[in-house]
This record gives structure tokens, sequence and C-alpha cells, in this order.
């Protein structure tokens, strides 16, 4: 991916890791546009950084976002760049809340948004010389935290999306690239993971991402080191595979 000369639209930027990406990639001269449901930190967002643009966008429904797309590619003709950054996490307990509704929320913005989103901006997208679909997994994708199962799920799909899209698209101009993130200091889970001292602090894992994007502008996955255990578990073996997942999980589990 090309770290300057963009237009692009990072969802759920006005907080965590997209609002961090979106002021990067803004310092570096790309027009940025940000787009969300909570217009207060969107204007938050912009107003700290004058010249960022911002659009409300509910990734859960279908229509508003092929209206969206509409304007948005007629307001920002030379965007080139969509970062899937938008996505929710919730604690679920199916033994004692049999409850199907969070997890269905969960699947709607975490992986029907990006798809949804990415369908109705790839005509405009391919018209572009050079154009970025980044999605946004999670090293859950590769070890599932069995606190937030359909999350985990939903991240998994995500790359193996990311994959199959990329396969399709290689006769383009259009670069899929998966950006996988591991545990980080923001309040995804709720305002106690930002001070989780088991989580990346923020400001260490976007600078090290922008260094990749920077350094390896070739790269399919943006992978900090803090991930890699995660993503190649299963390149270990199954049995190793088993002691680091139960491990990781007694881990996440035990209070701080």
């Amino acid at each position: 991916m090309k770290s300057t000369g963009n237009t692009i639209l990072i969802t759920g930027g006005g907080s965590g890791i997209g609002r961090g990406l979106a002021e990067a990639f803004h310092k570096l001269g790309n027009k940025v546009i940000i787009a969300g449901r909570r217009k207060q930190v969107l204007d938050e967002t912009i107003a700290a950084n004058p010249g960022m643009a911002s659009v409300t966008l509910n990734i859960e429904d279908a229509a508003s976002i092929r209206s969206f797309a509409q304007k948005l590619t007629a307001d920002f003709p030379t965007l080139n760049v969509v970062i899937h950054n938008a996505g929710i996490m919730r604690p679920e307990d199916f033994l004692n809340k049999p409850d199907s509704a969070d997890a269905e929320a969960i699947v709607t913005t975490n992986l029907l948004g990006p798809i949804r989103l990415t369908a109705a901006l790839l005509p405009h997208l391919n018209k572009q010389t050079h154009a970025t679909i980044m999605t946004v997994s999670s090293g859950l994708a590769f070890i599932p935290l069995a606190l937030t199962p359909t999350y985990c799920a939903t991240k998994a799909a995500i790359h193996s999306w990311s994959e199959s899209l990329r396969f399709q698209l290689q006769s383009t101009n259009i670069e899929v690239v998966e950006l996988a993130p591991p545990y980080v200091q923001t309040e995804l889970m709720g305002p106690g993971q930002a001070a989780d001292p088991r989580a990346m602090p923020l400001k260490d894992y976007l600078d090290e991402v922008i260094n990749i994007i920077k350094t390896q502008p070739n790269a399919t996955e943006i992978l900090v080191e803090r991930v890699k255990p995660l993503r190649f578990a299963a390149s270990n073996g199954q049995e190793k595979y088993d002691a680091f997942f139960k491990q990781f999980n007694d881990a996440m589990m035990a209070p701080h």
C-alpha cells in the first residue's frame, strides 16, 4: 500500500485504531475521510485534525451502505483506499445466556458490513489508477478468545474472505491488504481495555503499523511482532496449538 497520495475512507474512524490510523495517514498528507455512527466522536476527530472529513454511516444497514457509497464517490472522486476498521466485540455466554442477538449484530457489523461496502465501492475503485482495500481481521482470527466466540469467528471469516478477494482481483489495479491487530489498548471491549497492561499501547501499535506500510509497500498482511505468535500458532502442529490455545485463554480470563 502507498503511504502517501491517497484519498482514504476509514470506517470506525472516530476512535481507537481507526482514529489512530486516520490521524497517521492525515499527517502523511493523504486526504482522509472517517465514517461511523457516532457523529460526536467524528466531529471531535475532525476538529482536532483540520482538513480531515467525516460522514455518518450505519454499517448494519445494507440500503444505507449503497446510498453512502454513491454520495461518497460523488463527493470524493479520487477515493482510492478503503479501510474496513469498523467493528464491535461483545462477550457471549451461550451456556447461561443462550441469546443470539449479540452474535447477529457482530456478524452484521464485522462481516457483512465490509462485504457490502466493498461491493458498493468496487466499480469506483476499479476505475482508479491504483486502489487498496484494507480489511481488519485480528490475531483472534487465528487463536480465538473463547469469551468472544462470534467476534473471533467474524475475524477468521474476514481473513479467509480477504485471501479470496485478493485472488479474484489479481488482474486489476486493486490490492487487498489485511491488517491483523493483536490485543491493543482501545475501548473496543469497554474503558478497562484502554488501561489493560496485557494489551499493546495504541501509539506503539500505530507506529509499528505505519512503519511496516512505509517500508513494505507490497505487504499483503500487516503484522506487528506482537501478533505473530497468534498468527502462526497453527504452524507449530496441533498439539502445540492446543496447548497455546489453553494457555492464551486461561491468561485472558485471569483477573488483572
